[in-house]
């Protein structure tokens, strides 16, 4: 189905997930694709961020409702932490936005979809983990809300390869979303937009 909006905005970067302790069932495998995206990751936030589009950090709370953002970043960045490493390449910035969520989806019981309308933003750029999961749960509740929706295939990761095309397939056929590879992504950005916020005079 077409969008009805006949204006498309500058976009704002989901990094879904990526703040991560890796402490639930499966989370070897998905570590292991999820490492090889760490720098596709980083370099598609940097670009983002250069071309002065926002950035927004939509993170599981894992069942803590008493965490916040600097709560969780500590904890899964401690010494012992199974996903540390991936977690240092992907860490906020003082700049970027952050969202704790209680289920799959980055729109369930979250302020996300206000943020979107503050930010005057209609088109979304997903990545982070899982493909088959969380990722798939944005795209699908996106695409309900009338937002443009483009994937970076090689910025998501699952527990194989196998459920991460699958995935791809499905939000391509069933949530009319774009799927891409970073590389392969244009940024176009409204002259003057800085993702900043707005306030009234």
């Amino acid at each position: 189905m077409p969008k009805s909006s006949s204006r498309r905005s500058a976009p704002a970067l989901l990094l879904i997930d990526v703040i991560n302790h890796f402490e639930f069932p499966d989370a070897k495998a998905v570590l292991r694709h999820a490492l090889r995206t760490a720098p596709k990751i980083a370099a598609l936030k940097e670009r983002v961020k250069a071309s002065g589009c926002p950035v927004i950090y939509v993170n599981d709370n894992f069942g803590d409702w008493r965490s916040d953002a600097k709560k969780l970043l500590a904890y899964c960045i401690r010494p012992e932490a199974k996903g540390r490493k991936f977690v240092e390449a992907l860490a906020l910035a003082p700049d970027d936005y952050c969202i704790l969520k209680p289920m799959h989806s980055a729109f369930y019981q979250t302020p996300l979809d206000t943020l979107l309308k503050h930010l005057d933003i209609s088109t979304i750029l997903l990545a982070g983990i899982a493909t088959n999961s969380c990722i798939l749960c944005t795209a699908h509740d996106a695409e309900m809300r009338d937002l443009e929706v483009v994937v970076l295939s090689d910025c998501c990761a699952a527990r194989s390869l196998r459920e991460h095309r699958q995935a791809l397939a499905h939000i391509a056929t069933m949530a009319d979303a774009r799927v891409v590879t970073s590389v392969n992504l244009r940024l176009k950005c409204r002259k003057g937009f800085s993702g900043a916020e707005r306030h009234s005079p």
